[in-house]
């Protein structure tokens, strides 16, 4: 191999990150409005989810969080789920009833 194959396969490699880092998260809801967060790896998505829900003036119990379209519980961090930096989180507005 020569140098610049090898320099471009170490490039490509992924890299191990300090569980401790912090990680960049987007909070999009069905809109498209985004909401940026940094947090640490190790930190419950609870907090974020107050911290959104007082960014947009909504109770914290009326919208839902889903990451890869499953429900984040208070108890899920970042490192729980698997999160990369920039991954997205969607939010739904809680509905309830529908039946006729």
């Amino acid at each position: 191999m020569s140098d610049v194959e090898q320099q471009a396969t170490q490039d490509t490699e992924p890299k191990v990150e300090d569980a401790n880092a912090p990680i960049n998260i987007k909070v999009t809801t069905q809109t498209g409005d985004e909401v940026f967060f940094k947090i640490k790896r190790n930190t419950k998505l609870s907090k974020l989810q107050g911290a959104y829900a007082n960014k947009v003036g909504k109770d914290v119990n009326s919208i839902r969080f889903l990451y890869d379209g499953n429900r984040i519980h208070d108890e899920d961090t970042p490192a729980s789920l698997d999160m990369e930096d920039n991954d997205t989180i969607d939010v739904m507005v809680e509905q309830v009833g529908g039946s006729a």
